[in-house]
This record gives structure tokens, C-alpha cells and sequence, in this order.
């Protein structure tokens, strides 16, 4: 299958823009600066979770700026440096354009806008740009303040289910990654390392049980987290429905 991302450079030679073929925006690498954006009075919000990732809004549009960073124990000597071995085979380039497939396949993930590649000798730094998903919220955030229904327990699990059937591979599926908007809708993010799989039920049960230890180890810093194992059996069954029907 061709790529579907382009790669092009930006005018001032500050690195290789990724964006999707039919992109209208004209993306300048102050994009990818938050302190542009800060001068510019656009940043709206943040989320703070292991890394920093910025919101800001230009044209009318809210947008999602999240850098690379390096996890585990190489992130303590380099945090957000990635050895080069060509734009093609970056993580950034990769999850861009495992974003656009998955968005012609019609499912749930937050639009691609852009990304940039900076190269330095050996190593590189990268940034993504996202649209950002209105009225949404990831799921510890809502289960902090409130116990949520069957039905979007049920949503959760038949959601899951269908990237599975499109042998979609979530990298990190944790209650951090799985966001609800005010209608209800369920959408999963961030598929850095993410990458289609042929569908076996090894690597589904293995992305489901990650999924369960997230529940668990939140429940277990957040007692009061409204989650109980009856609502983890409620999403297994609806997974369950959704995958016995095909896509």
C-alpha cells in the first residue's frame, strides 16, 4: 500500500514537515513552538500526564501539540532523542501515517494535521499536531468525577473491538488514552508505536489485559475512582458482541 503522508521541507530548513496529501493549512515550523503559540495568546489548555501536551486554537480551530519523548529507563540519559534512520522509518512518521489510514477506515481517532522531523547528525527530535477531539474528556478524568453508564461501558468495548477487527494495535491502551465526548462517542489517541497487526486473538486478549491493569493500578492510586470489576465484565461482553459480528 502507497504512503499516504507527504513529506516535504519547511522553507527556513529547520527539518522534514509530514502532513496529510490533501492538507489546505499552510504549516510553518512555528507551529511546533509552544512559545510561538504563547506569544500569540493561542494556548488554550494542557494535559499533564507523563509529558506536557499543549492545546491552542488559530483560525477558529483547536488544535493538539505533543512532542516525542523517550519513556522507561532510556528516557533518563535522553529524553526525547531517537536514533535516525530515514523520515520513513521515524516513530513520527509512522504514527502519522497509521492516523490517516485508520481515518479512511472511518474510526474513532483525533484528525492528523502535522508533524515535523528535526535531524541532528545521528539522532532526531519530533512533533505532532492534532485536531483537538470538542468536548472530550479522557476517561480517569470522568471516572474521578462520576460512575459512568452500561451503555458507555458498552460503547468502550465494542469501540475496542472494532480497531481489533481492523487489526489496529494500540501500543498503550490505558483509561488515559480513552477519551468520551459530550455525546457519548468513544475515541481512542495517542498511537505512538502503534501498527496494524493480522488479527489474532494473542496480541487482542494481550491490548485488552494492558487495558484491565490500567483500571486496576488507577483504582489503586485513586480509591475513589468510580470503577468496579463488574463494569471491566460489562466492557468484555460488549467487546465480545462486537467481534462475534464482524466489522
Amino acid at each position: 500500500m502507497p504512503y499516504l503522508a507527504t513529506i516535504s521541507n519547511f522553507s527556513d530548513n529547520s527539518g522534514y514537515l509530514i502532513a496529510p496529501p490533501d492538507s489546505q493549512l499552510t504549516i510553518t515550523s512555528e507551529w511546533f513552538d509552544v512559545e510561538y503559540w504563547n506569544q500569540q495568546d493561542a494556548i488554550i489548555g494542557q494535559s499533564t500526564g507523563r509529558n506536557i501536551t499543549y492545546f491552542f486554537e488559530t483560525g477558529q480551530q483547536k488544535y493538539v501539540l505533543r512532542h516525542y519523548y523517550r519513556g522507561g529507563l532510556v528516557g533518563k540519559f535522553a529524553k526525547d532523542g531517537y536514533f535516525y534512520f530515514g523520515v520513513k522509518k521515524s516513530r513520527v512518521f509512522l504514527e502519522f501515517e497509521m492516523l490517516l489510514q485508520m481515518q479512511q477506515l472511518g474510526l474513532p481517532i483525533p484528525t492528523p494535521i502535522a508533524a515535523k522531523l528535526s535531524r541532528r547528525l545521528l539522532h532526531y527530535r519530533a512533533d505532532i499536531i492534532m485536531q483537538l477531539i470538542d468536548n472530550a474528556t479522557d476517561l480517569i478524568g470522568i471516572l474521578l468525577k462520576r460512575p459512568l453508564k452500561a451503555d458507555e461501558w458498552q460503547n468502550i468495548g465494542k469501540t475496542i473491538a472494532k480497531f481489533h477487527q481492523n487489526g489496529v494495535y494500540h501500543a498503550d491502551l490505558n483509561i488515559h488514552n480513552i477519551m468520551l465526548d459530550a455525546d457519548g462517542k468513544v475515541w481512542l489517541i495517542d498511537f505512538d508505536r502503534g501498527e496494524f497487526k493480522p488479527k489474532d486473538k494473542k496480541w487482542q486478549q494481550a491490548n485488552l489485559k494492558r487495558l484491565l491493569r490500567s483500571f486496576e493500578k488507577e483504582k489503586g492510586k485513586f480509591p475513589h475512582l468510580n470503577w468496579h470489576m463488574h463494569n471491566w465484565h460489562t466492557v468484555v461482553h460488549a467487546y465480545q458482541s462486537q467481534m462475534s459480528k464482524g466489522k
